[in-house]
């Protein structure tokens, strides 16, 4: 099924439509380093609801959005990463991120290769001007929402609280017979909710980074991917970049919300744990290509991430 042009900006050009019904469509994309889909919903003319459920690091660049578009995400697993300004936040379990989409390319980046959540796509020059056509007391305007959350193009963050839990918790288990309705509930009562809400800007400016901060964060990540067959050691990653180990391990922390050894650790495993199940080589061979020497240290780290032992998991796969 061919990409209209607007599902070019939204989505990029490298999706796939796999379904496509009067009120849902379903995306994939998928390369080397993982797959994506994306399930969409119109709720209103101009709003979209989407459901995400990404397995790879980086969506790729999408073409400039000519218009006027609020792109809402909330995170219920795994790690995003928003763009602010020329600060970088990242969301997690239970977070909220509003930006604005305007005439500019666009790539959405996931540090942890996971990320499951809902995003609310408003093209706020085809949705209607007031909300309060569907609902007499909702008196929201998209457009509003815009200018008070992306002053200047920037975005906003909202860090996980009750009241957010509250509205999207729900909408991640809609029995199929009320969805349609349902999803407008909910619209409403998010934009609702946004619309009364006061802004903190420190809670924005809290734990940002910056460019340089977010690029040496990467490039330890793709040494380390490059590296996996051995130990390294965190000086010795610092060494390669010219940086001090507590300006990396800062960096580092701040882009994959976890220590250099414990994301070492998770993408070793996770990689050891794909051998397993498309190879036929030996517990002991594994350990050996991701760095272990010694078999039982290897069975408790895949243990420790994987939840059972390198034996367990190949013969529950098999």
């Amino acid at each position: 099924m061919r990409l209209t042009e607007q599902e070019k900006c939204i989505y990029g050009n490298s999706v796939q439509v796999v379904a496509r019904e009067d009120d849902c469509t379903i995306y994939t994309r998928e390369d080397e380093t993982g797959t994506a889909r994306m399930t969409c919903y119109r709720v209103f003319p101009g709003i979209d609801l989407v459901y995400n459920d990404i397995h790879m690091q980086s969506s790729g660049m999408k073409p400039a959005m000519h218009g006027n578009f609020l792109e809402i995400n909330h995170c219920r697993e795994g790690r995003a990463e928003c763009e602010c300004g020329d600060q970088f936040y990242y969301i997690t379990a239970g977070d909220l991120s509003i930006q604005q989409r305007k005439d500019c390319s666009h790539a959405s980046y996931y540090p942890l290769s996971h990320y499951h959540g809902i995003s609310i796509l408003i093209d706020a020059d085809h949705s209607p001007m007031c909300l309060s056509c569907f609902l007499k007391d909702v008196n929201v305007q998209p457009t509003t929402l815009i200018q008070k959350f992306c002053k200047n193009e920037a975005g906003y963050v909202v860090r996980s609280q009750p009241r957010l839990t509250h509205i999207f918790s729900e909408l991640y288990t809609v029995p199929e017979s009320i969805r349609k309705g349902y999803f407008k509930v909910k619209i409403l009562e998010l934009l609702l909710f946004l619309s009364s809400m006061s802004l903190d800007d420190d809670m924005v400016r809290e734990r940002s980074y910056s460019g340089n901060q977010v690029t040496l964060a990467k490039d330890a990540g793709r040494y380390l991917a490059q590296h996996m067959d051995r130990r390294v050691t965190i000086d010795e990653l610092a060494e390669q970049f010219y940086v001090s180990p507590t300006q990396l391990k800062n960096s580092f922390k701040g882009v994959y919300g976890v220590s250099i050894y414990a994301y070492t650790r998770s993408q070793k495993m996770q990689a050891a744990a794909c051998a397993l199940r498309q190879t036929d080589d030996t517990v002991m061979q594994i350990a050996g290509r991701y760095g272990y020497e010694n078999p039982s240290k290897f069975a408790k780290a895949f243990k420790d991430v994987l939840g059972v032992t390198p034996n367990e998991y190949r013969n529950t796969s098999e």
